[in-house]
């Protein structure tokens, strides 16, 4: 997976992501169909799947076109995406509550298996399919259940800390919902992607061509 640029990565997910809405395994996709789908140039598209195989060796594609059947694996196997990975959430208030209810089958290779709240009354009184746990328990639970990500839903004073704990429990990824960068030593091994709203509207209005 190392030679493949972080650019590259981004659009095979989402090529991945429309093959498997396509919903039909046995479907062929050309080069210029997932242009107009994907809006990168054919030649890109086609230099990016290259790097998951050749032609030749009759793992990617052919001269009719890329088959879903054979791309989805792929891109799966390359990017470290076929094998199931168990998350969490931390933080149970409006947004990390909301994601308790995620619909399982819409998660791909990925399962729920816990959230995580510092009120105890909280993780009594929500109701949810997901075991939910006091958050002095995360180590312990974090652990015995291999939970490898966590969804960061948590006020922003107690990002920071919180963070650091889920670090020191052995979480290897966190999506951050707080609006607060985390600083993380490099001797942790935890990927972080931040999800601000204000950043994702400020980015949208420049793509726009608004004044901010």
């Amino acid at each position: 997976m190392d030679h493949i640029s972080g650019p590259a990565k981004e659009r095979l997910l989402y090529i991945l992501r429309i093959l498997e809405a396509a919903g039909s395994e046995n479907r062929i996709f050309t080069s210029s169909e997932l242009e107009e789908l994907c809006g990168w140039s054919s030649h890109t598209i086609r230099k990016d799947i290259s790097f998951l195989g050749t032609e030749e060796d009759g793992t990617v594609g052919s001269a009719a076109g890329y088959a879903s059947r054979r791309l989805i694996p792929r891109i799966k196997e390359a990017l470290g995406l076929d094998r199931r990975r168990q998350f969490c959430v931390v933080g149970l208030g409006r947004l990390g509550s909301a994601y308790l209810n995620l619909d399982g089958a819409s998660l791909g290779e990925f399962e729920l298996t816990a959230g995580f709240d510092v009120n105890v009354n909280r993780v009594e009184i929500l109701r949810s399919s997901v075991p939910l746990y006091p958050a002095y328990k995360m180590g312990e639970v974090i652990g015995r259940l291999g939970i490898e990500i966590a969804l960061l839903c948590v006020p922003a004073k107690a990002a920071q800390e919180t963070a650091e704990k889920l670090a020191a429990a052995g979480i290897r990824g966190i999506i951050n919902f707080v609006p607060r960068a985390l600083v993380l030593p490099d001797a942790a091994k935890v990927a972080v992607r931040n999800v601000f709203v204000t950043d994702e509207l400020r980015a949208l209005a420049v793509k726009m061509g608004c004044t901010i």
